[in-house]
Parts: C-alpha cells; structure tokens; sequence
C-alpha cells in the first residue's frame, strides 16, 4: 500500500495545490484531479482508523478470556464493549509497576532474572529486550536526538540519518575516533535500517526535528519539512 500512496503524492507533487484545482480541459481530466485529491485527504485518515481498531482488536481478543466474568462490564451488557481488553492491560500492568516499584517486587525480580541468565539462550533474547525497553521508555534517552547527513552508499552521494546515541562503549575505544552511532532508515518503510558508527566531523547537523525527518523520509522527500531560516555566521569586526 505505501508504494501505491507514494506514487500518487508524485502525482500530486505536480500540481500548485492540491486542495485548489485547476480547471482542465475535460470533464474526466477533472474526475481524475478530484478523485487523487480526495484519496490524499482519506487515505492517512482511514489507514489510521484501520490500523487503531485493528490493534484493539488484537489485544481484545487476547485479553478479555483473563479477565473474570464478576470484571468484565459485557457480563452485564447486552452489547459487546470494545476496548475493554486494552483498558483491563492498561490497570494490570500499572498494578504490576507499582509493585516492582517496592522492594519485596525488585527482589523478586532479581530472583527471577538470575533465573533467566542461566539459560544460554533465553539469556541473550531477555536481556536484548530488556534493554531496548528500558532505552525506549528512558526519559533520558528515548527518541532520536538529531537529524543528519552523512555521505551514503559512498562519497558524494547523501542519505538523512539519525543520532541515536553518543558512542562511549568498545566500539568507541577500538576506533580511537569520536564517533556517533548513526541509525539511516530505509525508505519508505524507516522501520528498517542500518546501524552505521560515523565520525563526528564527517555528519552534518540538520535544523530539521526528528519528526520531520521521519515524514521526510517516508514520503520519499515528496513532504518538505518546515524550512528554518540558516543562521549564518556574523562577519568578524
């Protein structure tokens, strides 16, 4: 489905305004405008609404059989309730936070992981999501910090990455450089990337946030991101 929308925004790129129609010559050049123009409203619309009740779906239907029937409000309906799952996953794993908060819950906690670090390789598949979890939610380190440009597949030629985090670890030490760690999606699916460790001096710094780098990437550059005057450097006296 991405391929297709991409291909219709290139269309769309095309004309002045998309909202504003030009008139055309024929009638069916007119249909034709109109009807691009409102698949570009709706689509991100509807996938949207598709992709949010798809996701209550699933997590209804794997939820509501654990919950009791003194606890679940359609017992007492005569209609089905959606989004009771995800409500009922949202009290659970709260309640489980405020006692892994306390210290009889962290001394379970560690019990259960020394447990998980004698099985070779359930070891390595805990210990990996527990920290792409803990980086993810970390208020400290949780998102991309800055939107760059470095010379990809090779020299002359430049992709947009992004920084996730400063390097300070072996990768670091066996370089003996001041190096980034650099995360370059692919397009349009920036899910997908590469992992590259660039030197500092070699990225260039973009004005642009990281959300608008991410919109930037997915539209295959069709989506310009909102331009910030370039501060140039005062002339020195």
């Amino acid at each position: 489905m991405a391929p297709y929308f991409l291909i219709v925004l290139i269309r769309l790129k095309h004309m002045t305004d998309p909202l504003k129609v030009k008139p055309e010559k024929t009638i069916m050049q007119r249909l034709r405008t109109y009807f691009l123009t409102g698949l570009v409203v709706a689509s991100p619309v509807g996938i949207t609404i598709y992709l949010a009740l798809a996701f209550i779906d699933l997590i209804d239907r794997n939820i509501k059989p654990l919950i009791p029937a003194a606890y679940n409000p359609e017992t007492y309906l005569p209609f089905p309730l959606p989004g009771i799952g995800l409500v009922f996953l949202f009290f659970m794993l709260t309640i489980l936070g405020f006692f892994a908060a306390n210290f009889l819950g962290k001394s379970l906690i560690r019990i259960g992981e020394r447990i998980l670090n004698r099985m070779p390789i359930v070891r390595s598949v805990y210990n990996t999501l527990k920290q792409i979890f803990e980086t993810a939610i970390s208020e400290d380190a949780g998102s991309f910090q800055d939107v760059v440009l470095v010379e990809y597949p090779r020299k002359g030629i430049w992709a947009i990455a992004f920084i996730s985090s400063e390097n300070t670890g072996e990768v670091q030490a066996k370089l003996q450089d001041d190096v980034v760690n650099v995360f370059l999606p692919t397009t349009p699916n920036p899910t997908s990337g590469f992992l590259l460790f660039v030197p500092r001096k070699d990225v260039i710094y973009l004005d642009m946030s990281p959300d608008e780098g991410a919109k930037y990437v997915i539209s295959a550059g069709l989506v310009d991101p909102s331009r910030l005057p370039i501060k140039e450097d005062k002339p020195s006296a």
